[in-house]
């Protein structure tokens, strides 16, 4: 993981290469103390990686973040900051960070989020490569019922079985599975007429579904953040952002929870029982 920091502090600069370096897997390949320069640096160098200061000269951190988010959509990026205002740490999740992480710093809290940061960014590398094979090569005979077995067992895991919207989402499932085709060559609008009942109430089932796991997703990760199933399936069937807004909804910080994605909600789970 190549690693690269935005702050105007170089004692602080210097405090987190340290604690990131001590992992010889990664590195900080460069670093800035303003924004502007940073911009250009970090589209040059393309880290996997990036820990912005928020208050920084000449261009701030959400600023920056933005601006490069729709250039290099891959990047994460980790807010440092001692701003505690709950609306300017939500503009920062808006603008695309994957985590906030308070100054003054600590060491162990940061070890951890650039440590789950990391794993993410693999996780989605080899999902992706996955896919990629899975395209490139002949379609395997799939045994519909194995498939559909997984897809309930991971709504099961996710505690969405109890729910009227589950059913749709396995018949869609089936659906997409039988034709051996991927998620995204199918109309979702017209997926939601399987059931026979009115499109829209169909995907409002499913939106309440899929709603309800994303808050027993986030139940799960207050309980233990470092639990098994919370980082096997909370970034990949759900955004993490939303999956931090629902953390902190539940907990009272915030007045309103994450957005749920039926698009990739599918895409995650149908993509789960290829590589089964």
């Amino acid at each position: 993981m190549r690693y690269y920091i935005v702050d105007d502090d170089i004692s602080i600069v210097r405090i987190l290469t340290n604690i990131i370096e001590e992992d010889n897997s990664y590195e900080v390949i460069g670093c800035s103390n303003n924004g502007e320069t940073a911009f250009n640096e970090i589209l040059l160098l393309s880290p996997d990686i990036v820990l912005v200061d928020f208050l920084m000269p000449k261009m701030d951190g959400n600023t920056l973040v933005q601006q490069l988010k729709t250039l290099r959509p891959d990047i994460c990026f980790i807010m440092i900051s001692q701003v505690l205002d709950t609306e300017l740490i939500a503009d920062s999740y808006k603008s695309g960070i994957e985590f906030f992480i308070k100054k003054p710093i600590n060491k162990i809290e940061v070890e951890k989020v650039i440590s789950k940061v990391a794993e993410t960014i693999e996780m989605k590398i080899m999902l992706s490569n996955i896919k990629k094979m899975l395209k490139s090569s002949e379609q395997p005979n799939v045994d519909t019922k194995d498939s559909l077995k997984e897809v309930k067992h991971i709504l099961s895991i996710l505690g969405m079985l109890g729910e009227k919207g589950t059913t749709d989402i396995i018949k869609i499932c089936a659906i997409i599975i039988e034709t051996k085709k991927s998620f995204s060559e199918f109309n979702l609008e017209e997926l939601f007429t399987c059931s026979g009942d009115n499109p829209e109430i169909v995907k409002q089932r499913i939106r309440r579904a899929i709603k309800n796991g994303l808050d027993n997703m986030a139940n799960l990760g207050i309980e233990d953040y470092m639990n098994e199933t919370f980082n096997t399936y909370a970034s990949v069937l759900f955004d993490f952002s939303s999956v931090k807004a629902e953390m902190d909804h539940i907990k009272g910080i915030k007045k309103t929870g994450g957005k749920i994605s039926i698009n990739k909600f599918f895409e995650g789970l149908l993509l789960y029982c290829e590589i089964d």
